[in-house]
């Protein structure tokens, strides 16, 4: 398990001096180690190229099976203990992880105070690159991208809502499929599942728009067009805060109703171990009373919030009123 240790660190940090540092070892045992596993295995797992060590094909095809075989071996330490002090990494899209996941997890942390969680937020691609290059345990991400050999579990759905300044003149009015055609547009970046979720709707019913802006979040997007005349098309949990502050304003469109899958995303290389198969399960408890939809009535999720303050900590229902 040290030289797999070992091997995994290199991989990661492309070096052994890193790697050393990473395992708590000097430079010269994690060379031994890796000079050790490269002849167990009878082949070489990285190539040389001056001071980095790049994996090779051979490397490649071991470093899932050593992560797996690590947390294995993590989870077996633990298994006594149950969930208790397990830590997770995640990451999460920005809509997620600025907008649904921190009410989660505070939850969990009441639920669970020996079990931290680390959360990165990025767009849904990077959130997938962070996951097949075993950088954090679970993601969520919205739309419909993916990779071959990760795993994709649909979490709940979100409705995407076109909106516009408080003061626009489309806010005061029904708004035409030939008004949204004309419009200037302020959209996430490219790699973005919003954005991806966003032009899939609007394209396939307007046939083009006017993509004049560019922002790298929600909340950026938000911002700008309350106060200019561009549209734009976000998650209705990313502009809740916004329209009721009064600075957007949904539009009344002539545009079909659209919705969006929110996912947890996997390796199917690494075996889930117990708290990350708990924090799953709690994150599938917070979203059952969500709408299929995705969008909550204000009243109704106030009388739900209402309810589970009024369950014992381990119900259902109190697991569910978390979003």
């Amino acid at each position: 398990m040290k030289q797999l240790e070992v091997f995994v660190a290199v991989a990661k940090e492309r070096s052994t001096r890193a790697a050393a540092d990473s395992v708590a070892r000097s430079q010269s045992a994690a060379s031994s180690a890796l000079a050790e596993l490269e002849s167990n295995m009878g082949v070489p797992l990285f190539d040389r190229a001056g001071r980095r060590l790049i994996l090779n094909e051979s490397g490649a095809k071991l470093l899932p099976v050593a992560i797996s075989l690590l947390d294995q071996a993590l989870e077996l330490e633990h298994s006594l203990e149950d969930v208790s002090g397990g830590s997770l990494v995640i990451a999460a899209s920005m809509t997620i992880g600025e907008h649904i996941l921190p009410e989660v997890l505070a939850r969990w942390q009441r639920k669970h105070p020996s079990n931290p969680v680390r959360m990165l937020i990025s767009n849904s691609a990077s959130v997938l690159d962070a996951v097949e290059n075993f950088d954090v345990d679970i993601g969520f991400i919205e739309g419909q991208q993916t990779r071959s050999g990760l795993i994709l579990q649909h979490w709940f759905n979100d409705e995407m809502v076109v909106v516009a300044g408080s003061t626009h003149p489309f806010a005061q009015r029904d708004v035409t499929i030939s008004d949204l055609r004309s419009a200037s547009w302020a959209m996430r970046e490219m790699g973005s599942g919003t954005r991806e979720s966003a032009e899939r709707w609007l394209v396939e019913t307007l046939g083009h728009i006017k993509v004049e802006y560019e922002l790298g979040s929600p909340q950026a997007v938000a911002a700008f067009v309350a106060s200019s005349v561009a549209l734009a098309c976000l998650p209705r949990h990313a502009v809740a805060r916004n329209v009721k502050a009064g600075e957007l304003s949904i539009l009344r469109t002539e545009m079909p109703r659209a919705s969006r899958r929110l996912a947890v995303v996997t390796h199917g290389a690494r075996r889930l171990g117990a708290t990350s198969q708990a924090f799953i399960d709690h994150c599938q408890r917070c979203s059952a009373l969500a709408p299929e939809s995705g969008l909550k009535d204000d009243e109704l999720w106030r009388l739900a919030r209402l309810i589970a303050t009024k369950q014992s900590p381990g119900s259902d229902i109190d697991n569910a009123a978390c979003i």
